[in-house]
């Protein structure tokens, strides 16, 4: 019998690690297979993996914001860290849109002031995360626009207008409507396609 976590699991190396040591740490983990790791408020985080029914609105909003990204910026669904070390965080977002060139690098450690857009798709397990430490902590990092697609509520939340503070902007939508993706991507985003569930 296999056992799954179904919540996100922190892992805390001994001592009091600073925000480079953590990323030592994950780097040297053997994650199991099915979960990814991020740093969040100070600790690594395992999450599971997104369930296959959600690789359609991932796609759909690769494929849609893709004509729309800023100039030397690609759209990627590849499992990426991208770090933020003034506010000790490095996360792993689901779609990114990124300066091509910035991330060129034999790292895998990305740096997160390359991103121009991040996209997370919640799950049970990261659902928290998602909709409260990263809407603040993207938003002051700086980044554009972060969609927020909540797949237990069905419906999206696009944040826009960073600040230090956080974004100052925000439009929210159901899953079947449309919403409108601001600069640098000035573009409609169509989800009547979109399921919350198979």
């Amino acid at each position: 019998m296999t056992m799954m976590m179904e919540r996100p699991q922190p892992i805390q190396p001994t001592g009091e690690p600073g925000f480079e040591e953590l990323c030592q740490t994950l780097e040297t983990m053997d994650v199991p297979v099915g979960f990814r790791a991020e740093i969040i408020r100070g600790g690594i985080v395992l999450s599971p993996w997104s369930q296959g029914f959600y690789l359609n609105i991932m796609d759909s909003l690769a494929d849609q914001l893709a004509p729309h990204a800023p100039k030397g910026h690609r759209v990627s669904q590849a499992p990426c860290l991208y770090e933020f070390p003034h506010q000790s965080r490095a996360f792993g977002p689901d779609v990114h849109v990124a300066d091509r060139e910035a991330v060129e690098l034999a790292s895998s450690r990305l740096p997160g002031d390359a991103l121009s857009l991040v996209a997370e798709l919640t799950s049970r397990a990261t659902a928290d995360n998602d909709r409260r430490d990263k809407v603040e902590r993207y938003g002051m990092a700086g980044i554009p626009v972060y969609i927020l697609v909540d797949m237990l509520l069905a419906k999206v939340v696009v944040f826009s207008s960073p600040t230090a503070n956080g974004y100052k902007a925000q439009d929210e939508i159901k899953f079947g409507e449309t919403i409108h993706v601001p600069a640098p991507f000035d573009c409609e985003l169509d989800t009547s396609d979109w399921k919350a569930k198979p």
